[in-house]
């Protein structure tokens, strides 16, 4: 059995390629249940967000090509195209990934708590379609307080930094006063929900939130003392926008380049900042071509966020002795657990020659042969069972194999050292 976490995130791959990656979320039931059906795998689990797209798996084939190719065929991604960003975690290694993951130590901003949110709905998810099991159950569970003792007990999650405060950080650059900016969010998620705070802690005074479920985007506006519009009106309210910023689940473009060509003629020279922090985009790349218009990705944040990075450095690297403590006692586990059903087989098929044993013996008292005889029978019969498949493997295994399975053997069976 093997623990293998196979994925790709903005250490490792840009925007294109994660975006070509990604499952969506209405792909994710149907795609985790073709995974849990593959030859070998036992339990499995995807995670998927804008900035990473992880496999989980426990398999008894120690083969990660045969996920990968998985991977490949579920997304319909070209021959070799997966290799040139993936990385793969193998047990121990792959339980230190999930818990810096879940902690945020591996996100673009150290220490954000959206990825947190992230996983529990993973693990719901992979829950409700029935493809976790007992290893994975319980990474996911040790993962979830490890990520809360990591904010507890030290300072990693104290600093107010998130992708969405490092739009808004970006968005400062360019309007010197907020009061005078009219702002449009697209979606009503965790992320526009935050940057919709922070941008009316700035100033701004016209706040518009466009959703495809109107109900959502007034709710949000609400709160934010803004005001709500169904996504089919967001064409007519473009031209008046200065700063746009969209994050949605959509499959396809929202914005397209045509429409935002209209919107920027009727604004006269008037430009219009834009970041798009959906995965897939929400925003066509090539209305990042037209002019007075500022478009930029989640990976344009990086330099924003390399500034909110410093201040929790030591922080991190506090959670990371406590990752690393925290990983090795779930390491601890499952090698308990491994050994443990290991002694259960052990102990079945010894109760199994026993019963063997002691059916023929009763034949033997019952034929008329003395309680002596049977006595002996039974523990000639039983020590040669038990021994005999030991025996066999190490009789017939290589000399290199046999050497390591010799000393395994004196330390199972107690025996005293080999004299010289």
């Amino acid at each position: 059995m093997a623990l293998i976490t196979l994925g790709l995130s903005h250490h490792s791959a840009p925007v294109e390629a994660r975006e070509r990656l990604a499952f969506t979320d209405a792909d994710l039931p149907a795609a985790l249940a073709r995974l849990r059906a593959l030859p070998g795998v036992e339990e499995a689990a995807i995670l998927s967000t804008c900035n990473r797209t992880e496999i989980l798996a426990i398999t008894t084939a120690d083969d990660e090509g045969r996920l990968m190719e998985w991977w490949r065929r579920e997304l319909n991604a070209p021959q070799d195209y997966l290799e040139q960003f993936i990385y793969t975690h193998r047990d121990q290694a792959a339980v230190l990934h999930s818990l810096r993951v879940a902690a945020g130590l591996d996100s673009m901003i150290v220490g954000e708590p959206q990825i947190l949110g992230q996983m529990k709905q993973s693990f719901a998810t992979a829950q409700s379609q029935r493809v976790l099991g007992p290893v994975l159950s319980r990474l996911f569970q040790h993962a979830f307080q490890v990520a809360k003792l990591a904010r507890s007990q030290t300072q990693v999650g104290a600093h107010p930094v998130s992708v969405a405060y490092a739009a808004v950080q970006m968005a400062k650059r360019i309007f010197s006063d907020f009061r005078e900016t009219t702002a449009l969010l697209i979606g009503a998620g965790e992320t526009v929900q935050l940057l919709a705070r922070h941008l009316r802690s700035q100033g701004v005074q016209r706040l518009i939130v466009a959703n495809r479920s109107l109900d959502k985007a007034e709710k949000l506006a609400r709160e934010v003392q803004g005001y709500a519009i169904p996504l089919t009106d967001l064409a007519s309210y473009l031209p008046d926008v200065d700063l746009l910023v969209s994050s949605t689940a959509a499959r396809g473009h929202i914005i397209e380049r045509s429409t935002m060509e209209a919107a920027v003629r009727k604004r006269r020279r008037k430009p219009v900042f834009m970041i798009d922090l959906a995965m897939p985009r929400d925003i066509d790349p090539k209305i990042g071509q037209l002019e007075d218009v500022y478009l930029y990705t989640l990976d344009d944040l990086r330099d924003v966020v390399q500034d909110n990075m410093k201040a929790r450095s030591a922080a991190a690297k506090q959670a990371e002795v406590l990752i690393a403590e925290y990983a090795l006692e779930f390491a601890h586990w499952l090698e308990g657990r491994d050994a443990g059903a290991t002694i259960a087989q052990i102990r079945a098929a010894a109760r199994t020659h026993r019963d063997q044993v002691l059916a023929k013996a009763r034949k033997r008292l019952a034929n008329g042969a003395s309680a002596e005889d049977v006595i002996a029978f039974v523990a000639d019969t039983l020590s040669n069972k038990l021994l005999h498949a030991p025996s066999s493997q190490l009789r017939a295994a290589s000399s290199v194999e046999q050497a390591m399975l010799v000393t395994s053997a004196r330390k199972l069976f107690d025996l005293p050292d080999e004299e010289n």
